[in-house]
């Protein structure tokens, strides 16, 4: 049994090849390995893949005991950090399970340069859901993944090219970029920079009967910017909004897509484990190091 951990905004998502189950981020501080046990049995776990924040301090698919800082720069920044990830991570750790850690997609990753122009492009958790869109779209794609936040994903030729971030350009539920009555907010000292992503979605910016329709023609847009790089790209979208924005980004774009549901990030990350222990070297083109 291979397990996928996803580290969401909202929860911590559990899957294996047949099953699931999620927890709170709050809930996930009193976390132990053997909750994994509504999983299957913790002695047929032969691996976990697993992602922690942003991911963005190391650049290849790595033996989780072997990262510093697990992985990120610094907890500080875009985000809210309650604890349950960092108990969920270091459980893992100690387990003695081989678990690997994925990156995030960021200015060291291997990736179109001209993405570079911002710091950081996803974080590792969507490397899992773009893995699990793959296995249905082949090589070439977009997908993007719509919930708290929305962050959209180019792959090409079975390569990450690169993908826009959440606090870059569209906007989720709950998080999104900072447009200039925000940065006035920040210059006059009535709240952080991080604050005001994290009410910069549509739920504190948008009337209600409008908050679907506004995150789903920012989606689209997101994924029409991805296919001036690969026209041909078929196109996905995943994550909690995905079923309810649909209908409208199909139609928006003219074409049809494939829809995923909240569980694809720890699906694909449980993929990802078992072709990893099956001998993968690389996924989506970031080197494996373990």
């Amino acid at each position: 049994m291979f397990i996928g951990i996803d580290h969401g905004t909202t929860a911590i998502r559990f899957a294996s090849a047949t099953d699931e189950f999620k927890i709170s981020r709050s809930e996930a501080r009193e976390f132990t390995i053997n909750d994994l046990a509504r999983l299957g049995r913790i002695d047929e776990i032969e691996g976990i893949a697993l992602c922690y924040s942003m991911g963005d301090n190391f650049t290849a698919i790595t033996d989780i005991t072997r990262l510093s800082n697990r992985g990120v720069v610094t907890q500080k920044g875009a985000g809210e950090h309650v604890g349950g990830g960092t108990r969920v991570f270091d459980e893992v750790a100690a387990s003695g399970i081989p678990a690997v850690a994925i990156p995030g997609i960021h200015r060291g990753s291997d990736t179109d340069p001209r993405f570079k122009a911002y710091s950081h492009q996803t974080s590792p958790e969507k490397i899992g859901i773009a893995y699990h869109v793959s296995k249905d779209l082949g090589d070439t794609f977009v997908v993007s993944d719509t919930s708290s936040n929305t962050v959209t994903l180019l792959i090409k030729n079975g390569k990450i090219t690169g993908a826009f971030d959440a606090c870059i350009f569209a906007p989720g539920t709950k998080h999104g970029a900072l447009d200039v009555d925000a940065i006035r907010r920040v210059d006059s000292h009535l709240e952080t920079a991080n604050e005001a992503f994290m009410h910069a979605g549509v739920s504190s910016t948008m009337a209600e009967d409008l908050r679907i329709r506004t995150i789903a023609m920012f989606a689209a847009m997101e994924i029409a910017s991805m296919l001036l790089l690969a026209p041909d790209a078929k196109v996905a979208l995943a994550g909690s909004c995905a079923p309810s924005i649909a209908d409208e980004v199909q139609s928006l774009l003219r074409s049809d897509i494939a829809v995923y549901d909240e569980w694809s990030a720890s699906r694909g990350l449980s993929m990802i484990a078992e072709d990893i222990a099956g001998g993968k070297k690389e996924i989506l083109g970031i080197p494996v190091d373990i």
